[in-house]
């Protein structure tokens, strides 16, 4: 299975598996001229949002990548409704990690810090707002940070749910821990070993359970969180993390996997929780990822199987929307920026207010004339 890694469109290049780093193409040039830094799309919710970060260390199992450290360390960025419109912007990522991103990426001729210039939208540590609120656990794709889908939880905090989105260290090009020290993506080096998405998505379903146990103690903010309402959304191998997090922690009551290839076998008997696969081309029934089709059989319970026309495996992270400032066009045929937000944001939050709110969402029920490039699956969409 091949897939599409990259933060842009048009760096997008074929890997050896859903899990491999990306290799740089031909030419790391940018294809047009930087417009300067990007801006995240504002939330559409009704609140302002906030944003913290904390630094967890789990003690009782040794880093499953880096042999020479016998605890498991996280970083777990909150997002959350804030009670303030003014203040100082947190950052996209640091300085270092846009260069190693960056250079990662196989992108030339744009200065190493440019992605670190992202305008957000969240106020780094706001006052919280509201009380009994959702949580919604975020996991990106492999090699990618958690930052690259920060609009998408921007936007989720607004609309009144907390988001704790993890860095799953030595799984991205860097991560940035308590102490100062930038961790790389040590796992890049096992990504061609037999059993290797099985063996990632089970550790990202441990580190989930483990941000689940340490909230309460470690943020202030905990209190807030209604513990029977908790989601989890991924992409790419976050995605299929979601599955299999499910599938070990009853505490996760609802997911979704954005064009994520699945690894944690689903019980014969099947799976009750409720459950939305929304993805690009390569996912339609039959394509060239089987691993919906298995699972979709398996599903018992509220499902959904959504495929966006023309979306590429990037269509649901940040990527498009910091492609101009890398100086990179889009490839022809993809929704462009600001519709793959709103795409992604909407079809998540919908999910979301159906399973964790209790408000039901008839734009799940049915193709909509809004979103003609949505098409339900297995119904109203074929191979291509």
């Amino acid at each position: 299975m091949r897939h599409l890694l990259a933060v842009a469109a048009a760096l997008t290049v074929l890997a050896t598996s859903a899990c491999t780093a990306p290799v740089p193409p031909r030419s790391a040039a940018p294809s047009a001229t930087p417009t300067g830094p990007a801006t995240l799309p504002a939330p559409t919710g009704a609140h302002p949002v906030g944003t913290t970060a904390l630094y967890l260390k789990d003690t009782s199992r040794p880093d499953p990548w880096n042999l020479d450290v016998d605890a498991r360390e996280l970083k777990v960025t909150l997002w959350y409704p804030a009670k303030q419109r003014d203040g100082k912007r947190a950052p996209y990522m640091t300085p270092k990690e846009s260069e190693l991103a960056i250079r990662r990426y196989g992108v030339g001729g744009v200065p190493d810090d440019t992605l670190s210039k992202t305008r957000t939208n969240a106020i780094k540590d706001a006052k919280l707002a509201g009380e009994k609120l959702p949580l919604v656990v975020l996991s990106p794709g492999f090699t990618n940070p958690m930052s690259t889908l920060t609009s998408l939880a921007e936007d989720l905090a607004s609309r009144g749910y907390v988001v704790a989105g993890i860095d799953h260290t030595y799984e991205s090009y860097a991560t940035t821990l308590a102490d100062g020290r930038v961790a790389e993506c040590l796992a890049c080096d096992s990504d061609t070993d037999p059993g290797f998405g099985t063996g990632v998505v089970a550790g990202r379903a441990a580190d989930v359970s483990f941000v689940l146990d340490q909230l309460p103690a470690k943020w202030d903010g905990s209190s807030v969180i209604d513990r029977s309402r908790i989601a989890m959304v991924g992409q790419s191998i976050g995605g299929a993390g979601a599955m299999a997090a499910m599938l070990k922690d009853p505490r996760v009551r609802a997911g979704i996997d954005m064009d994520g290839t699945t690894y944690a076998r689903i019980p014969k008997s099947g799976f009750t929780r409720p459950f939305m696969f929304l993805g690009s081309a390569q996912h339609v029934p039959g394509g060239r990822d089987t691993s919906w089709d298995r699972d979709w059989k398996l599903l018992t319970g509220w499902k959904r199987w959504l495929v966006v026309t023309g979306a590429e495996h990037s269509t649901f992270t940040d990527a498009s929307l910091l492609a101009g400032a890398l100086g990179v066009k889009p490839a022809y045929g993809v929704p462009p920026a600001a519709r793959a937000a709103e795409l992604t944001r909407t079809y998540v939050a919908a999910f979301l207010d159906q399973h964790l709110k209790s408000k039901r969402q008839p734009l799940l029920d049915k193709p909509s004339s809004r979103y003609p490039e949505v098409k339900f699956c297995p119904a109203t969409c074929a191979q291509s």
